[in-house]
């Protein structure tokens, strides 16, 4: 049977280094401050499943997706580029374009460091909406807000910048929310991480 594809479910395809670390959590903090729930590959590690097969599930379960490009480029340890996130936003405009019509109703945003930089390594998806952060946690929720509140149809949403200065002040926090349930801020794994933001915002409301 397929899997239901859940409307508030929003898929998130981005680096994972530790140079990208604080434009995702400002990501994942945004979704969730939005009313959404946050899902990428780290959320599971089930040894069992193979990892594509596992990204095509959440893929085809979200209705939404952000796809981050900004990480494609060559890596000076083996002067080749990551391929990873256009692969994956691949998947997701294939499951949109030849789905079933509930996936047909997807509905993704891509972002990079520079609006324009994608035409020298994936031009094909020129005449596409390409959104720049600058490589600034602040950019990125301002335009992962924008851009879910005009898919999603939600009305009432809080403002982008009001949605980044309550990321400010949860960063700011997280250390003494993390303090309580013994786990160190600078090593959260994603699930960990999406459970804090979870905490706060109900605090906070």
């Amino acid at each position: 049977m397929p899997s239901r594809v859940r409307s508030d479910h929003v898929f998130i395809n981005c680096p994972f280094d530790p140079g990208y670390r604080a434009i995702l959590d400002g990501i994942v903090f945004a979704i969730y401050d939005l009313g959404f729930v946050a899902r990428c590959a780290l959320e599971d590690d089930d040894g069992g499943e193979i990892r594509l097969a596992k990204i095509e599930r959440i893929i085809e379960e979200c209705k939404f997706g952000i796809h981050d490009l900004s990480a494609v480029a060559i890596d000076p340890a083996i002067n080749l580029p990551r391929f990873n996130m256009p692969l994956e936003l691949g998947l997701f405009l294939g499951c949109k374009r030849f789905g079933a019509s509930p996936q047909r109703k997807k509905k993704c945003l891509i972002l990079d460091s520079d609006r324009y930089r994608y035409r020298n390594f994936i031009s094909d998806i020129a005449g596409q909406d390409i959104h720049a952060h600058g490589g600034r946690p602040r950019e990125a929720i301002i335009e992962v807000r924008n851009w879910l509140a005009g898919a999603s149809g939600r009305r009432l949403l809080p403002g982008g910048a009001e949605v980044s200065i309550r990321y400010e002040r949860f960063q700011a926090d997280l250390p003494a929310l993390c303090a309580r349930v013994q786990r160190d801020p600078a090593n959260l794994i994603f699930v960990d991480l999406s459970e804090m933001v979870s905490i706060w915002l109900r605090a906070d409301r």
